[in-house]
């Protein structure tokens, strides 16, 4: 009865302990974009995802070409067979839930990262006592590299959710398989499959891996009991993820097993996504922006890679990047050192090592790096840290308790830098005015002056192809201000007849000058 009761207690708790963790990092991302202004896209991925948003907002899967397409060319949106975003769906998912329930997209980033975070504490309860785990839960949430994730529109969160259950329930059916666990770990690879893919799956293949090598230890209960309890479930659960995600690249590519990304780099790319692959021959670019970004800018940094010196200097660049935006909180530098100068290393530590490190192994090929593209390993370094932060306050010099005082310090320092980070984020420049807030600014004006408008962007030769203009909703002839290129005096013409119902503006977008033509 004790031992019931006990076991009751120890799940009300971390029960409690999750949803805390979830609320708390809501709040925090709420606070910073109420403060500051709901954040505007910078990046051209983020309008990519934006577009996903507003097409599922719409009730569709993707949009049909548009008969003008060739003037609403841009990067990562794919026009033919359809138009649609060129990622997975999972960000741009979320992005809708928030656009439908509050009319802000930016509140689906919030969401995203709240799950993320208290899948992070859910999953340490299998790996630390809940305390410990509330205490992981709560430095993940007071990150600054989490909090700007919460920030933008290009994700990080979701995919941190998903690589968080993967471990957590990894962790769990290694202590005792059950088919709970497995259905919780195989949602966790169907998130990462929806939004990390890559990444998801060098995650996924090796903790698959590990318990393969441990079914057949004299240790395990068995390949019958594995079987049973752990691959089975798993299968079942992902299976529908599989069916979604065939059902989407159909209704995108028109073919089931074709990646919307695939249709993407087969139409414009030349530089592949990782360094094993061959570069591709010149496609045949419409607009010299696009072909620079891709022929020039994307090239460049693909054959640097290629040679022995550029992938070894590149690859330390890339660690490098990595370490900077995670020990931002600078108070998880003890622990980890903690760890690292440990005489002797746990079993456990030594798994969660090997697959951390084994993960960036993998990861180094990639010919582009962003550090949200490593948020499915995210969870395991909390881990460490909080393991690293559970030894450093059990140290002890010549009787005296030093850990306790190591352990405040290292805390106060994470508050820290979570103060200096959310004041960052939420008190910004207010006079600093970037393209994006220009491209707002010219939205604005002509939103108020009523009507439907077309604006034709001009690009100069020298242009930078990453402050990109022409971005478009999912109903292009229903918006009221519609983005499009400059083509040639026939092409421009054919534009404007079309949109002969509204008012159509010539935009320079190396001076910001907007002309109005007719």
């Amino acid at each position: 009865m004790a031992k019931e009761i006990h076991s009751e207690t120890f799940r009300d708790e971390g029960v409690f302990f999750v949803v805390l963790v979830g609320v708390a990092a809501f709040a925090v991302s709420a606070a910073m974009s109420l403060l500051a202004g709901m954040p505007k896209p910078e990046i051209h991925d983020e309008f990519s995802y934006l577009l996903a948003a507003d097409t599922f907002a719409h009730g569709r899967l993707s949009n049909p070409t548009h008969p003008m397409w060739i003037h609403f060319e841009t990067l990562h949106v794919n026009q033919q067979p359809s138009y649609a975003s060129m990622y997975p769906p999972g960000q741009g998912l979320l992005l809708a839930l928030g656009k439908i329930a509050t009319g802000y997209s930016i509140v689906g980033a919030w969401l995203g990262v709240a799950l993320g975070c208290a899948a992070v504490c859910w999953m340490l309860m299998a790996w630390l006592p809940p305390r410990w785990a509330l205490l992981g839960g709560m430095l993940v949430t007071l990150h600054p590299m989490v909090m700007q994730w919460s920030q933008n529109y290009w994700g990080g969160g979701l995919a941190m959710a998903g690589g968080a259950l993967v471990l957590g329930g990894f962790r769990r059916v290694l202590s005792q398989p059950r088919s709970r666990d497995a259905a919780v770990l195989g949602i966790g690879v169907g998130i990462l499959a929806n939004s990390r893919p890559y990444e998801g799956l060098i995650l996924s293949m090796l903790v698959l891996a590990t318990l393969l090598v441990w079914t057949f230890r004299r240790s395990s209960p068995g390949w019958q009991v594995m079987l049973r309890q752990f691959f089975v479930p798993a299968f079942l659960t992902l299976l529908p993820a599989g069916i979604f995600i065939g059902y989407y690249n159909y209704r995108v590519t028109g073919n089931v097993l074709r990646l919307p990304v695939m249709v993407n780099f087969a139409t414009y790319g030349q530089a592949p996504p990782f360094l094993w692959m061959e570069a591709r021959p010149q496609a045949g670019y419409r607009h010299a922006a696009i072909e620079k970004f891709h022929g020039e800018l994307a090239m460049k940094e693909f054959r640097k890679q290629r040679t022995l010196i550029g992938f070894v200097s590149r690859a330390w660049e890339k660690i490098l990047g990595l370490a900077k935006d995670y020990f931002q909180s600078w108070g998880l530098i003890a622990p980890l050192l903690m760890i690292l100068f440990k005489r002797k290393i746990d079993p456990w530590m030594r798994l969660e090592l090997a697959l951390f490190g084994s993960f960036l192994l993998a990861f180094l090929p990639v010919t582009w790096m962003q550090t949200h593209y490593t948020a499915p390993i995210v969870p395991l370094g909390f881990v460490i840290v909080a393991q690293g932060m559970r030894d450093l306050y059990q140290w002890h010099w010549r009787n005296l308790s030093l850990g306790t005082w190591a352990v405040n310090i290292s805390l106060l320092v994470c508050v820290i830098a979570a103060v200096l980070a959310f004041r960052d984020l939420s008190y910004g420049d207010p006079h600093h005015l970037g393209w994006y807030s220009k491209r707002e600014q010219i939205i604005s004006h002509l939103n108020k002056k009523g009507g439907k408008h077309l604006v034709v962007v001009r690009y100069g030769p020298e242009h930078d192809p990453h402050l990109e203009w022409v971005y478009n909703g999912a109903d292009i002839d229903g918006s009221q201000v519609v983005w499009a290129r400059e083509m040639n005096d026939a092409q421009n013409l054919q534009l404007v007849n079309y949109f002969k119902d509204r008012k159509v503006w010539l935009f320079d977008a190396d001076t910001f000058a907007l002309y109005a033509v007719r």
